[in-house]
């Protein structure tokens, strides 16, 4: 199972290709699903796990790695379905995201594919509001569903994080009035995450389900003012890994506009584990901030908002 993973450091030379690797596995039966590579650390034969008193009932108990205890989560129990505990030849995805390592309980590992995000849709329309799904996609003429983590990990966690008074203070000598910013991502947990945070600081918002859906309500912005967008959207706040267009895609995008350019783009994601200044400048945004910390999220926001401001009235 290790030389699944074996390059899994090589991997960050996707950035800005709108393409992305997949970890494929099944939770017992024929359904395929598909988690982002960037996201695990490492694939393991399931192994004892200790007893974790008053954890979620989807923990099954925490495994010791390398003197590193990690959480266990069935994710089959987790998503709705039967419990694997029982099953033999289990295996645990070990995942970093969130700022959080934690395992997932799998029933088989199957290999990684090398995808286009422009292959990669939306659940559709229909399924509710209550699935674990952020997009789906086809390999080999199958079905596979990709898991929406952000969603299992904060029902799990069960935490409501919140913008702390002494970053509402600091918002206090913005005008609000006429600024909006763009928020892009496909999980709706992150979605609600990140509209509550701007709530409660005041801050008008748009939320954008992928890099192509924000593009083009940018654009249709544009056609609507007179003076340049920067002065109603100075900021875009844009997760990494989406379908139809990611965010380093997103971001090549709105530098490449004249109309555009001079939005700050701040990418905000689950994949802290593999992100750094190098490639922050890489694919052209102004920060990375990772996900979720309310008042880091603002703090970004208003210091982008600020710099944009300033550069208008130069």
């Amino acid at each position: 199972m290790s030389n699944i993973m074996s390059s899994v450091d090589a991997r960050t030379n996707l950035a800005g290709s709108n393409r992305l690797e997949m970890l494929l596995f099944s939770l017992g039966g024929s359904q395929k699903f598909g988690i982002n590579v960037f996201k695990v650390r490492e694939v393991i034969p399931a192994v004892e796990l200790s007893e974790m008193p008053g954890a979620n009932a989807h923990v099954k108990g925490i495994a010791h790695l390398r003197g590193t205890s990690v959480p266990v989560i069935d994710l089959s129990e987790a998503m709705g379905g039967t419990t694997q505990l029982n099953d033999s030849g289990l295996f645990i995805i070990v995942t970093e995201y969130n700022r959080n390592i934690q395992g997932f309980l799998v029933s088989s590992v199957d290999r990684i594919v090398n995808l286009n995000w422009g292959d990669v849709s939306q659940p559709p329309n229909g399924v509710g509001r209550n699935h674990y799904l952020t997009a789906v996609t086809k390999v080999d003429n199958q079905l596979v569903q990709v898991i929406d983590v952000e969603k299992i990990y904060a029902e799990i966690s069960g935490e409501e994080a919140h913008v702390s008074e002494e970053m509402k203070q600091k918002w206090a000598s913005i005008n609000r009035d006429e600024l909006t910013v763009l928020a892009v991502d496909d999980s709706m947990v992150a979605r609600k995450q990140i509209a509550n945070a701007l709530k409660e600081v005041g801050i008008k918002f748009h939320l954008a389900t992928d890099g192509s859906e924000a593009l083009k309500w940018l654009t249709d912005e544009v056609n609507k003012t007179e003076l340049p967008l920067t002065h109603k959207v100075p900021v875009v706040l844009s997760d990494i890994e989406m379908p139809n267009m990611d965010g380093y895609t997103l971001t090549a995008e709105i530098r490449s506009n004249p109309d555009l350019k001079n939005i700050a783009v701040i990418l905000h994601s689950s994949l802290s584990g593999v992100f750094n200044e190098a490639m922050v400048r890489k694919v052209g945004a102004d920060n990375f901030i990772a996900k979720f910390h309310p008042d880091e999220l603002v703090s970004a926001v208003q210091n982008e908002i600020d710099r944009v401001i300033s550069s208008l009235e130069c």
